[in-house]
């Protein structure tokens, strides 16, 4: 099984949130679900959308990292224009949300927000701060590892998807029930980044690719 269940008891959350009744099947109309691009509209991303450290007049602090890779159909197909969206805690750990008030420093050159469309390739490129892990309240001492969130549109709006990416050699792994909530240890490591020296800029940035399967890698629909 690659994808993790609905309710997973130590993944706290899942306790109220996991369907507990049959699903109902809404009535919608075809404009309700037959977008065919993303509902940003192309136009509309920015230039510096997909450089998360040149979103404010300082820069941000931490390390800089660039982050690369595939979007793919199960056939090894590149799918194209697809829009691919990032959020991430900063360098201490901390979202710049409201909702996240545990005691770590926000950085006011960082929102931790980006996006951007594949190309012909099928491949996204982000330029970032690696995250910090952080403190979640799941259970004791629960810390999350560092991580970035992903989320897909497919041909449609409809078809959206969102999944995680961690770094390699976390300690912090075996620990972490939203990572180990995923049965197939296989499709746990599909979840890690793999470091590239190829992508790192020399003096500049480290570089790790990233790429994702649709179908494959480990995904939360939404």
């Amino acid at each position: 099984m690659t994808h993790p269940p609905y309710l997973h008891p130590d993944y706290k959350s899942t306790v109220l949130r996991a369907p507990s009744k049959p699903l109902v099947m809404p009535k919608l109309g075809p404009e309700s679900v037959e977008l065919t691009s993303p509902v940003f509209g192309h136009q509309e991303l920015g230039p510096l959308d997909a450089d998360l450290t040149r979103q404010h007049p300082g820069e941000p602090l931490g390390e800089r990292i660039i982050v690369t890779g595939r979007v793919l159909d199960t056939s090894g197909r590149p799918i194209r224009g697809a829009l691919v969206e990032i959020w991430q805690a900063n360098s201490a750990g901390r979202y710049a949300h409201g909702g996240d008030q545990h005691p770590a420093p926000l950085d006011p050159n960082f929102t931790g927000a980006g996006r951007c469309l594949t190309d012909d390739d099928g491949r996204y490129h982000f330029v970032t701060i690696r995250p910090g892990a952080y403190p979640w309240r799941n259970h004791l001492n629960a810390w999350r590892p560092a991580h970035i969130h992903f989320s897909v549109f497919g041909t449609a709006f409809t078809q959206r998807l969102i999944t995680q990416m961690y770094f390699p050699g976390d300690p912090l792994f075996p620990y972490d029930p939203i990572f180990q909530s995923i049965p197939d240890e296989k499709a746990r490591q599909r979840l890690i980044a793999r470091f590239d020296l190829d992508t790192t800029k020399p003096e500049w940035a480290l570089g790790y690719q990233f790429d994702i399967v649709l179908g494959k890698t480990p995904m939360e629909e939404s």
